[in-house]
């Protein structure tokens, strides 16, 4: 404990925000922040991912590993993750005694185990977040039949290695309960992670189809074109923007020219620019076959803009759309089934863009992060009262 009595704080993940930009980067920075500026000493055990001195945050940056950790594709390295947790152990040995509650990702799994090993016979309490959990198709595909098979092996070891699991949605406790200690585990508010920019004109007519994300195979890039010929048919005027870029790029320009549908490539944007074109936009889609949890759904409901994704058994972003309500969720990225969602979200117009609004005014108040933040803390305490 610090001198006030608070927890200190270890949490380890090889990504930093904004030096990467994905969902989980930006939950453990904003976790990070959050403690610290409730008073908690917080490191973040992370790897180098920028030129020179190590950048100044609310929290201190602890870097152990320097290197890539994924590939062109997006795809992670399996060297990387074994020599990230190497890493991770190494540190973790030598100040065990430094902290009271060590949160690690488990993406990849092998973060867990390093954690797990260095504080043996210390009282630090070990938190898991579960990213994503997967299932053995997944694996397979996403690593080959050998380490895919192992990774999920170490994937459900890893489930009961920690004293408490953190998830971002309750499709992927579901996943994980049956092999949780207490069968429980703690969903992550992530909505109020979205900054509250005030939702658009709602008259203003749009039909401009967004995609905000990287252009990496899982994301599904390539099955846009078709789907907007179809919305063509009931909106000639509609346009295609893009932002991201990635491996999947040229594929998106390939099966546009296919299609003869014209895309516009803005590349990364700022956070205010990409706010301006959720806001402007008719509706997001994002046909991603694999998410987490989905931030880019809150984001565009902040906006008053709806969303459409594709049902998939790895895809939890389905999980916060509401047909009619804030979007629609596409039933494949067949071009008749994803495009049909799409011209059912711009034909709601005024009225699904105000209940988009109101569906994030209702998730951020009831999907807090600091109220996660309380509770995590609280199992700690009872935890520690046994």
């Amino acid at each position: 404990m610090s001198a006030d009595g608070l927890p200190r704080v270890a949490i380890v993940y090889d990504c930093l925000y904004p030096f990467t930009t994905g969902g989980g980067e930006r939950v453990y920075a904003e976790i990070a922040s959050r403690l610290a500026a409730r008073g908690h000493h917080v490191d973040y055990l992370t790897r180098t991912q920028w030129e020179g001195d190590t950048p100044e945050a609310a929290f201190r940056i602890v870097p152990v590993w320097s290197g890539d950790v994924a590939n062109a594709q997006g795809d992670r390295l399996p060297a990387a993750a074994a020599g990230f947790a190497r890493a991770v152990h190494r540190e973790l040995r030598r100040r065990r005694d430094d902290y009271d509650i060590v949160i690690v990702s488990a993406l990849p799994p092998l973060n867990v185990f390093a954690a797990r090993l260095a504080l043996r016979g210390r009282r630090a309490w070990l938190v898991a977040d579960w990213l994503e959990v997967w299932t053995y198709r997944k694996w397979r595909q996403y690593s080959g039949v050998l380490v895919g098979s192992v990774a999920f092996l170490v994937q459900w070891a890893g489930l009961r290695r920690s004293d408490e699991v953190t998830v971002n949605s309750t499709f992927t406790l579901n996943r994980a309960r049956s092999r949780l200690r207490d069968g429980e585990g703690v969903v992550l508010g992530l909505v109020d992670l979205v900054p509250d920019r005030g939702a658009a004109d709602p008259a203003r007519p749009r039909p401009t189809i967004l995609f905000a994300g990287r252009h990496i195979p899982d994301k599904q890039l390539h099955v846009l074109p078709a789907a907007v010929a179809v919305v063509a048919s009931s909106f000639p005027d509609v346009r295609l923007l893009v932002t991201g870029a990635g491996s999947e790029t040229g594929r998106l320009q390939e099966a546009a020219a296919d299609a003869g549908i014209d895309v516009e490539l803005l590349g990364r944007v700022s956070d205010t620019e990409l706010a301006r074109l959720m806001g402007d936009a008719g509706v997001l889609v994002n046909p991603s076959r694999r998410e987490g949890f989905g931030l880019v759904v809150a984001e565009a409901a902040s906006r008053g803009t709806p969303s459409v994704v594709v049902a998939g058994e790895d895809n939890a972003a389905a999980e916060l759309v509401e047909d009619g309500v804030n979007g629609y969720v596409a039933a494949s990225t067949a071009p008749e089934d994803l495009g049909g969602a799409i011209v059912a979200a711009l034909r709601g117009g005024a009225g699904l863009r105000s209940s988009s609004r109101a569906w994030y005014e209702r998730s951020r108040s009831a999907r807090s992060l600091d109220a996660s933040i309380d509770e995590v803390l609280e199992r700690y305490r009872s935890a520690r009262a046994r």
